[in-house]
C-alpha cells in the first residue's frame, strides 16, 4: 500500500485543491495551512503527462518571504516525487521534476519587474501573502501571463494571505467586498463603494481557520493561545478571526474609532473657516480635501441637538480622488483640468465664496517649460499655500494627526481634534489602515495608497503653524 506524504485536511484545504474557478484567494485566520495548500496546488498536476508545459511561478515579496516555502516544499517534494531536483543558485531558483515540469520561485517587488517576464507563459502562478504588495499593480500585470499554447492545459491563478499589512485595501476590495467567500465573484467588474474589482475571469475567496488545522494543533497545541494573546487588538481579530473588517497597519489604529470619528454632513456655520489641502498626483492620484475649522461656535449635528467643539477642531467636510478606479491608480489629468474641477465641486457644494486657499504639495511649484501646476491652477481661479514639508516634517504631521484623533475620541473634548464627514469615504478607506515604515516606524510606508493622508497631513500642520493664514499664495 503507498505511503501517503501529505493529504489535504477537511475544510478550505480541501476546497481549495478541488477550486475549478481561474482566480483563487486562500485567506483567513493563521494556521489553516495555506502555504502548503499553495505547493500542492501546483503539485497536483505534476506527472499528469504535460511535461515541460507544466510550469508555475511561485511569488513574493521578499527573498525571506520564500524561506519557509522552499522549507516545505523541501519536506514533501521529494518524498512525493523521487528524481525531484530543487536547483539553488544565481541563474535558478526553482523546481525541476521528473517529466520535465517547473516550478519557479521568484521576487517581485514592484511593477517594473513584471517586464522581466513579459512574453512568459506560465498556467500557474500563486502569490505568497497578497497583503504584502501596496497595490494590485503587479498581481493585475503577472495575470496576464497566466496562460499557454498548449490547447488542454489547466490555468490557474492563486493567492494566499491573511488580513492586515499595507494591502489590505486592495485585497480585500477585490476579493472580499464583492461576494461572501465561497461565491463566485463574476467578470463583470462588480464594483463596491466605487472601487474596482476588476473585469475578466470568474474569481472567490475562500476561508480557513486554525481550527481546521488539526495536525499543527496536536503539533502545537500552545498555537491557539499564542494567537488570543496577541494585544494588538486588530492584529488578534486579523490572525485569530480572519477579520477583514479591521484597521489594519499601525500608524493609527489605536487611535482611530470610526463610531467617534465619522459625522453625518451638517450645515458648517457661517463664523467657520473653510478652505482646502491638495496633494498631486498624475500616475498616482491626486487628492483634494475641503476643511472646515471650528470657531468654538455650536452647531446643530445631522442627528439631531446641539454641539460645540473646541476651537481649531478641523471637520472634512468633502474631497475629491483623483483615481480611475483602481488603487493607487491616477486618472491623469491635466493641472487646467484639476483646476477646473475643483472650480465645479466648490459650486455644487455651495461654498464657492468661502474657500480659502490651503497648503498644497511643493511638487506644484516645479516648473517645466517655465510652468508650474501652481501656476496653470492659480490662471484658472484656484490658488493654494505652500505645504511644510521641511526636514522631519512627516513625522511630525502623522504625530500631529495621532493627537487630533485622539483629543476626538476624549469626553469631554479638550483639545482641537479631527472628524470626517461619512461622504469622504477615500479617507475612510486608505488613512485608518496605513502601515507604519518597517524601516522608521515614525513614518508610514510610503508604498501605501496615502495620497488622502499626505494632504490631510498638510493641513493639520498648517493648522498647528498658522500658516492656513499666511497671504502668500501659489501663482501670485
Amino acid at each position: 500500500m503507498p505511503t501517503i506524504v501529505w493529504s489535504p485536511q477537511p475544510g478550505s484545504q480541501t476546497l481549495f485543491l478541488s477550486c475549478p474557478v481561474f482566480e483563487a484567494l486562500y485567506h483567513g485566520t493563521r494556521g489553516p495551512g495555506k502555504t502548503e495548500a499553495l505547493l500542492m496546488d501546483f503539485a497536483r498536476d505534476v506527472g499528469r503527462g504535460f511535461g515541460a508545459a507544466w510550469r508555475g511561478l511561485l511569488l513574493a515579496r521578499e527573498y525571506k518571504d520564500l524561506d519557509d516555502v522552499v522549507t516545505k516544499s523541501k519536506r514533501w517534494f521529494p518524498a512525493i516525487f523521487p528524481g525531484a531536483r530543487f536547483l539553488a543558485s544565481q541563474a535558478h531558483f526553482k523546481w525541476r521534476f521528473p517529466d520535465g515540469e517547473e516550478l519557479l520561485f521568484r521576487v517581485v517587488k514592484r511593477a517594473d519587474d513584471y517586464w522581466k517576464y513579459h512574453g512568459h507563459e506560465y498556467p500557474w502562478i500563486g502569490w505568497e501573502e497578497l497583503t504584502k504588495w501596496a497595490d494590485g499593480g503587479c498581481y493585475e500585470d503577472f495575470l496576464t501571463l497566466c496562460r499557454s499554447s498548449r490547447p488542454g492545459l489547466p490555468r490557474r491563478y492563486r493567492a494566499t494571505t491573511n488580513p492586515y499589512g499595507v494591502g489590505h485595501n486592495w485585497v480585500k476590495a477585490r476579493f472580499i467586498d464583492p461576494a461572501p467567500s465561497g461565491t463566485v465573484i463574476g467578470g463583470d467588474g462588480v464594483s463596491t463603494d466605487g472601487v474596482s474589482t476588476g473585469g475578466g475571469r470568474e474569481r472567490v475567496a475562500i476561508f480557513g481557520s486554525i481550527t481546521e488545522n488539526k495536525v499543527l494543533l496536536a503539533s502545537d497545541p500552545g498555537y491557539l493561545q499564542t494567537l488570543q494573546s496577541i494585544g494588538d487588538a486588530n492584529k488578534r481579530k486579523a490572525w485569530l478571526d480572519g477579520d477583514w473588517d479591521v484597521v489594519a497597519g499601525g500608524m493609527f489604529d489605536d487611535v482611530w474609532d470610526q463610531s467617534a470619528h465619522v459625522l453625518a454632513p451638517f450645515d458648517v456655520p457661517a463664523s467657520w473657516r473653510i478652505d482646502r489641502s491638495f496633494d498631486w498626483g498624475s500616475a498616482k492620484p491626486f487628492s483634494v480635501g475641503w476643511w472646515a475649522e471650528s470657531d468654538g461656535s455650536d452647531v446643530a449635528l445631522a442627528q439631531g441637538g446641539r454641539r460645540s467643539f473646541p476651537r481649531g477642531t478641523l471637520f472634512r467636510i468633502a474631497e475629491w480622488y483623483g483615481w480611475n478606479g483602481r488603487a493607487n491608480e491616477g486618472g491623469r489629468l491635466v493641472d487646467s483640468e484639476i483646476a477646473r474641477g475643483i472650480l465645479r465641486r466648490e459650486q455644487e457644494l455651495g461654498i464657492a465664496d468661502r474657500v480659502k486657499p490651503g497648503p498644497a504639495d511643493s511638487a506644484i511649484y516645479d516648473e517645466t517649460n517655465a510652468d508650474s501646476p501652481a501656476e496653470i491652477q492659480a490662471r484658472c481661479g484656484v490658488r493654494w499655500l505652500k505645504a511644510d514639508k521641511s526636514p522631519g516634517s512627516r513625522a511630525r504631521g502623522w504625530e500631529a494627526i495621532r493627537r487630533r484623533l485622539k483629543a476626538a475620541m476624549a469626553a469631554p473634548m479638550e483639545e482641537p481634534g479631527l472628524f470626517v464627514f461619512d461622504t469622504c469615504r477615500h479617507f475612510i478607506r486608505t488613512v485608518p489602515v496605513l502601515a507604519r515604515s518597517a524601516r522608521d516606524p515614525d513614518d508610514i510606508d510610503t508604498d501605501a495608497e496615502d495620497h488622502v493622508a499626505d494632504e490631510t497631513r498638510y493641513r493639520v500642520l498648517a493648522a498647528k503653524s498658522g500658516r492656513v493664514h499666511v497671504r502668500k499664495l501659489a501663482g501670485m
